[in-house]
């Protein structure tokens, strides 16, 4: 049930740029943000990498992308989201691949400085899926206030 939420949340980004060219897409949601729909994917291409290859598998992997803060939202000139997507999509496979055969009472190791806002370094697969239905939701909602404000559409 976890993983047909997570998988919800992860179409629903998809649809909300369905349809939009590059141009659009690089829209910001409402002055003073920055926030795009483009910008969205790409950051959670890194919250999918975070969660599941650092966290979930202790993997030293970098960053998906370097710019800004590297949490995803800053956008490239020369990047788009024919770019974006497939790296997004192939984050997604890659985590679904690390938990493939891996009980939810399995556990992950937060950095020191993460630990801090959870409690403890030990999360449980369990806890990162939950988290990670609420980190698409609280962004598809995002998601659906900018993909409005481009074009009037709405829903999931």
């Amino acid at each position: 049930m976890l993983e047909n939420w997570l998988d919800f949340h992860r179409a629903t980004l998809a649809l909300k740029c369905e349809g939009l060219d590059d141009r659009r897409l690089r829209l910001a949601a409402a002055a003073p943000s920055l926030m795009t729909l483009l910008g969205l994917v790409q950051h959670m291409a890194e919250v999918e990498r975070n969660w599941f290859q650092r966290v979930f598998a202790g993997r030293d992997v970098p960053p998906v992308y370097e710019e800004g803060t590297g949490d995803g939202f800053a956008l490239a000139p020369d990047r788009g989201i024919d770019e974006v997507l497939p790296v997004w999509r192939a984050e997604v496979a890659r985590g679904r691949e690390l938990i493939a055969d891996a009980s939810l009472d399995d556990s992950g190791r937060l950095p020191d400085h993460e630990a801090a806002h959870v409690g403890d370094q030990g999360v449980s697969l369990r806890w990162i899926l939950v988290h990670m239905i609420e980190e698409y939701a609280r962004h598809n909602g995002h998601a659906d206030l900018i993909r409005e404000g481009i074009d009037g559409v709405t829903g999931a």
